[in-house]
Parts: C-alpha cells; structure tokens; sequence
C-alpha cells in the first residue's frame, strides 16, 4: 500500500497570492500542510461532489455529487493558443511511510480503551476495567465534545475574493485591494454568517513587494448576490429586507461614495423571487455598465377557488388610494395545480426567466424570445451588449434534479435584444455549464460533459469563437490518470474570473486523485516560476496528523473492462497523547459515489480526530480525479466493487497501523450510507458502531420517491428512459444491490439522521432500515431533522449530528 508523506494539519487555511503574474492569482493554501506555500492547493472534501478552491468573483459554493451526503460555488482566449494543463501530482516517496506522528491512543486521552470489549452477540466477556479506567460522566462527557465542536467550527471559510483595478501612489509605487468574502459558523445564532476583509497589494509590475490585511472583518447582512461592475467603479447589490407580510427583495446599484440606486423589485411586480442560486442564479453587468441581467421565478397567475367571492370594498376612492395600479384579476380552480421543481435544494425553482434592469431608465423587462421548452440561466452579455448568452436546461417530459448533477441536457444559446431571436451556440446533445467570456470579447469557454450516465464526470473544457462560431475542444476528457500527467477535469463550476487579462490563458481547479490541484496560468513561457505568497497564515490545528495510501486491488476484485485501477485512502490520525495505545478507527466512505475526499479541511473528521479516533476517508474506485475509467467502473458494480475497495482498506490499514482492530466503526451519508449499511451486513464481524446521514438503503423503493430516479438505474447498471417503468427483473436487480437485502446479519448497533425535506434520498429509506432493524433487536437510534435536506446543513442540524455522532461512537467502542 504506497503512501504520500506525513504532514500537519492547519487550521482552516491561509489565503495566498501567486507572484510572478500580475494581476496576482488567489487561492487557498492547504490545510493539510507539510509543503511550503508555493506548492499546489488542496480543497475541501467536506462539501458534495468535486471540490472547488474559492471562486475568484463572483462564485457561491462547489458543486457536488448528485448523492453526496458527506457535507462542493472574463471575455476570450486568443485564437489558436492551447490552454496549458494543471500541475501534475508527486509520485508516492515509499510504501512504508507512517501516515502520523507515532503510533497514539486519544488526542488528550479522551478515548481510552478500558478493556477488549466482546463483539455484540459474543458469549465471550473481556476482562474486567479498571476504576481508573472507567467511562467519565457522561455530563462532563458531552461538554468537552461540545466544546471541542465550539472551538472548530469558528474557523472561516473563504467563500469570495476580487481584486480591484491598479493604482498608483505619489511616489510612483502600484498597488490594488483584494475584497475577500468569508462564511463561519455562529452557533449562538444558529446561523452561517458571512463577512469580508480587504487586503492592500503593493507590486511593481513583475512581483509583489508587499501584502497585508488592511482594517478587520465586517458581517455582511442580508446580501443574496453582489457583482463589480467591469470598471470597478459601480456594485450591484440584491439585497433581502424584511417586511410585514413576506420578504422583499431590492436591487441596489453603489458607486465608490454611496447607493445610487435602490429599487424594489417586488413591489415592481414584474416577475418572481430572484434567483440567487449557482445553479442557474446570475447578476451579470453589461460591458457599457447601463443594464442588469438575472434571473427570476416568472410570474405566475394568482388563483384563487371555485366559490371565492370579492367582498365589496367600502369607503374607499381613487383619491385616497392613489390611483393603485390595477390587479390582475385571480384564476378560478388553479389553487391546487402542482408545479415542477428542479428538485434538492431547488425546490422553489421551476420556470426561470432571464431579466434586463436598465438602470438609467429604472426600468425592468422580462426577455422574450427562449423557447418554452427551456430553462435558461447563468446568463451574461453577449460582446458589444447586442444579446444575452445564457445556458439552457431542457425540462421535458419533465424535471429532474439539477443539483450535482452535470449530466442533465443542456446547451448554449444567444438571444438577440433587438429582434428576439435565439440562437443555439452549442451541440444539443450534450450537457454544458459553467460559460465564461473571455476579456477581449472573442471566446467563451465552458464544461461539457455526456448526458445522462454518472451524474458527475471527468468533463471537456470547450471553447467558442464569438466571430468565426467555430467550436474546439481545449482539454478532453482523460480515460485514466497517471503519474506525472494531467488528471482531467473535475469541477463544478470554473472560476467566475478564470480568465488571464491577455485572453489567452485560464485558472481552474480540478480533483488530483486525492489532492486538489490549482492550474496557475503566469506569463506564457514562465509558468515554473510562479510562487504562492501568504497573505495571512492561520495557527495549525494540534494533535492531528496524516497521510494518503494507495491501493491496487487483488485480481479477483479487478474490473474486467477496466483493469488496472488503484485507489487512494486518507488516513487521519491523533498524534498527541499517550503512547503505547491503539486508537480505535472511523472509516468514512464518501457519497456520490463519484465524488471525492480530497486533503483539505474537514470539520467532522477533524473533531473525531482530537476527540481520540484515527479517521480513514475511502476514495474507492469510481471517484472523481482518477481518470473516467475509474468512474466508469463503478455504474453495475453498486454494493459490490465499492464494498469491496472500503472493506480491502480498512484491513490493509488495520494490517500495517498501529490501530485496535476490535474497535471499528463506519460513518457515512447518502451513498457513503449506502456503503457503511452495505459493509455493516456484508462484514459483521468487522464493524461495532455504525452511524448513517440520509443513507440509501433499497434502490428499489427508491426510484419512484427521489428527485433522481435515473441515479438508481444508471449506478444499478441499467438503462434509464423517463418513459419507461422498470421491469421485474430490473426491479429485482436494484433491490439485490440493495444494503437492505443484508440487514438479517446486522449486529451493529446504528444511529439514523434523516433530514425531513431531502428530496435527493427521501427519509422514508432511512425508516425502512430503522424499522427493519427494530424488528431484528438490533440497537438503533433515529434522529430527524426538520427543516433540513440531503446534506443536514443547518447549523443546529449539523452541531447536534457531531454530538450524537461522537457520543455514539465513544458508548458502543467502549471510549
């Protein structure tokens, strides 16, 4: 089993300039750190799907897996000029390497272990603990987790950052000002909070001469959107005001001195709520910096019932009411239509139209000219502020889920502002996203990836030429990723500025097998010399140490198709205190399953390890950043191919760590769920605890609940048609891929988290397995979560599934 080499883990990161290209380049330094900051960054595995390192203006979360529960958000090249590839990964430096600092029981001593605890079902007794040994009380118990969980979970995450135009000083220096947004935990109030920081840059043209933060942090209240004008000299801002009856919605325009411009767009009435998502949401500037473009819910006709009668309105007249403008009147048996929805964490999106502020003449118009059949977003002007471009989604015969999921029809298309014409810029087979118009005007770049299949995909980076209309293919797909070469794409969205000023070279990010790797883009011909310089540096997090395990599984185990795959593993373990003792192991598969742990922070997996627990991240075969092949091993192979690799690793590391084989337990959500319900039946002997957020658990029953259906087919092996039911024996097939169809042999006592408004993995899988174990004695405990969906984001959500998570597993490894 090769491994990467030991390093320490960083608190949440530091935020980092690269020198050598002027405008510099941000990104995030890694958290998992033992390399200097000039080294390649490395994200976030704790958001869905493929990580993304912080979007350079302006860009909300990462994208994610379609069924990923272990919780992700300008103007053209030069013609002909190849857009060089990221970085390419170290090669392992050894097979034998530790993956911490010594072997180690609990960080703090926190997790002991009083005794070989029997197996549940075992006759056999360990010896008795002794007193010094005993379990603390659980008051004093449950406060150093939460405190623990306190003191982590304040650490920022870097969410914005834009740099300002170049200024000159009165001795000829240059400088310019990075805004930087930030989000953190307040779990006071509940709530994420979001707040910005501003950093001076002082360069000379080649370099950077000096940096620094310049003044503290300020919260940012009640912003849904905000985008600098391309001169940066205006900001527009949507903005949510609190109002007697519902929320109000305000678009405000600022200059560098004050607001100038405040209009309130509901009481327009124009059309619906503004979107505000990264899926289809956009508050774009046109190049002349008159107009606004976003997009909204259209508006949709009041309805009312059968026997509703208008009471008489009395004592009123023009005059005193203003001359109101007149309401349109109510549709008659329309109360109780049901309208589609674009599914997890879209619910309240269903028909989106793209919107023009003319911000001059205060005016707002909705565009006409998108055919019925499309829903557009993500939309910006078109060169010389003739048209919009947007992307397109097909919603026919009806919606599916969209979030995560890059493999949904779609294309790219142009509407013309004088004639109403649109236009298709793009293949429409294909499924496109991620548009980004280069900065002279002449290209858009943007990610394509097949339709249907995996919902998440080593994609194409696609380039169109605004004045030939000629399209090409700057990056393809990579069938497997090797040593020393590039390893594809793998990223929800490409960065909002990805663009270099000359229009010949972009930034991405992209999944590297197990690390997240940043394709800097300087001065062609200098690519080698760039630097990542520390804007601010953040304390380490102490007592924490890790490493990455490659892994080849045995010959029976290879994919016949695809043989040759490896997979990596993160192993995260307590490097503080006593010597001598195991720590006892939390395997953690992720969801997806094409998604990706990749080492960067993690709250979860982090806390675990400073409560006393090693914590081992799976990246079986099928995850993103190791070539399509790997992820297109896995679709027919659910329940099998993936048990398999978690359960190869968790023996090979219990093999060669110094860890207590007799006290393992799983943690996972949705499919990781799925994998950790799987591994419970498969392998009893193996696991004593098991804890499940939003798990899969009957394909089968399934398919007719989620807003995913063609998921359950397309990982089962089959082929999926929205016209068409399952037959019995693809019924058959889903249900024996199924972690139900092992749930006789559970011995493992499980906790259950279920959120009530999932509509990727609906609770009632959850409450199948909840009531199935009940019936068998099995120790089960089922948490359920209002207001929550798929990821059990919520702040209170997310606090109290640590607590239950820590407590759980200190009772049943006997900590």
């Amino acid at each position: 089993m090769a491994r990467y080499p030991p390093a320490r883990l960083l608190g949440w990161g530091s935020l980092c300039l690269s020198k050598g290209s002027i405008p510099p380049v941000l990104h995030m330094e890694p958290l998992f750190c033992s390399h200097p900051v000039d080294k390649p960054p490395l994200g976030d595995p704790e958001a869905a799907g493929p990580r993304s390192v912080p979007r350079l203006r302006p860009q909300r979360g990462p994208a994610g897996d379609p069924v990923a529960g272990d919780g992700g958000r300008d103007t053209s090249g030069a013609r002909g000029t190849p857009l060089p590839a990221a970085a390419a990964p170290p090669a392992p430096t050894g097979r034998r390497l530790k993956a911490g600092g010594g072997p180690s029981a609990a960080a703090n001593g926190r997790c002991r272990r009083p005794a070989a605890p029997p197996h549940p079902g075992s006759a056999e007794p360990g010896p008795a603990p002794r007193r010094e040994d005993m379990e603390p009380p659980v008051q004093s118990r449950v406060e150093e987790l939460s405190e623990l969980y306190r003191e982590l979970s304040q650490h920022p995450g870097l969410s914005t950052a834009c740099l300002g135009p170049d200024l000159t000083t009165q001795y000829g220096g240059k400088y310019c000002s990075l805004y930087t947004e930030w989000s953190q935990r307040d779990l006071a109030r509940a709530e994420n909070i979001k707040f910005c920081r501003q950093y001076l840059i002082f360069h000379d043209g080649a370099s950077i001469v000096y940096s620094g933060p310049a003044g503290t942090c300020s919260e940012i209240k009640d912003e849904l959107l905000s985008r600098e004008s391309p001169s940066g000299m205006l900001k527009a801002v949507l903005r949510k005001v609190p109002g007697k009856e519902k929320e109000k919605q305000f678009l405000e325009v600022w200059d560098q001195n004050r607001k100038v411009k405040s209009i309130d767009l509901t009481a327009l009435d124009k059309h619906g709520s503004v979107y505000d998502d990264d899926q289809f949401g956009c508050l774009a500037w046109s190049h002349s910096e008159t107009h606004l473009v976003y997009v909204a819910e259209k508006k949709r006709p009041k309805a009312e019932s059968f026997f509703q009668s208008k009471a008489p309105e009395l004592g009123t007249s023009d005059e005193d009411t203003g001359h109101p403008k007149k309401e349109d009147a109510p549709v008659k048996g329309e109360q109780f239509v049901y309208h589609e929805d674009w599914g997890e964490t879209l619910s309240t999106r269903s028909v989106p139209v793209l919107c023009v502020l003319d911000i001059e003449g205060n005016s707002i118009s909705v565009l006409e000219g998108i055919p019925e059949h499309l829903s557009p977003g993500q939309a910006f002007w078109s060169p010389e502020d003739t048209g919009v471009v947007f992307v397109g989604w097909w919603h026919d015969p009806f919606r599916l889920g969209l979030r995560y999921c890059t493999n949904r029809r779609s294309a790219l298309f142009y509407v013309d502002l004088t004639g109403g014409r649109c236009e298709l810029l793009s293949e429409d087979s294909r499924a496109v996203w991620s548009p980004r118009l280069s900065p002279d005007g002449c290209r858009i770049v943007y990610l394509e990836n097949n339709v249907l299949g995996p919902h998440q995909q080593c994609s194409q980076l696609r380039m169109y030429d605004w004045y030939t209309k000629h399209t090409s293919t700057v990056l393809e797909a990579v069938p497997r990723q090797a040593w020393g070469a590039f390893p594809g794409i793998y990223c929800g969205a490409l960065p909002g500025m990805c663009w270099a000023a000359d229009s010949r070279r972009i930034l991405l990010d992209t999944a590297q097998r197990s690390q997240q790797k940043v394709a800097v883009l300087p001065a062609a011909g200098h690519e080698a010399q760039t630097q990542w310089i520390c804007l601010q540096d953040a304390p380490p997090v102490p007592g924490i140490s890790w490493g990455i395990h490659t892994l080849q599984p045995p010959a029976e185990q290879e994919h016949p198709q695809y043989r040759g795959l490896d997979f990596d593993a993160i192993l995260m373990r307590p490097s503080e205190g006593p010597t001598g003792q195991k720590p006892p192991l939390v395997v953690m598969p992720h969801g997806g399953p094409h998604s990706v742990f990749t080492a960067g922070w993690m709250l979860y997996p982090a806390a675990l390890c400073r409560v006393g627990f090693a914590v081992l991240l799976v990246n079986y075969r099928g995850s993103l950043g190791f070539g399509q092949d790997s992820v297109a091993s896995l679709p027919g192979n659910v329940g099998t191919q993936d048990v398999h690799d978690v359960q190869l690793c968790v023996e090979r590391v219990l093999q060669e760590e110094m860890l207590d084989a007799s006290r393992v337990a799983l943690v996972g959500g949705s499919h990781g769920g799925f994998l950790a319900c799987h591994l419970i039946g498969q392998f009893p002997d193996t696991y004593r605890a098991c804890v499940v957020r939003n798990p899969v658990v009957n394909i089968a029953s399934m398919v007719t609940t989620t807003d995913i259906p063609d998921w359950c087919l397309t990982e089962t092996g089959l082929p999926y048609k929205p016209d068409a039911l399952p037959d019995p024996a693809q019924w058959t097939e889903m249900l024996h891929k199924s972690p139900i169809r092992y749930v006789d042999r559970v011995r493992a006592p499980v906790l259950l988290m279920l959120g009530e408004d999932d509509r990727r993995v609906p609770p009632k899988q959850g409450l199948e397995y909840y009531r199935a174990l009940k019936a068998r004695g099995v120790p089960t405990r089922l948490l359920w979560y209002p207001g929550n969906n798929h990821a059990l984001a919520g702040i209170e959500a997310e606090a109290d599934g640590f607590m239950n998570t820590a407590l759980w597993l200190l009772k049943h490894l006997q900590c």
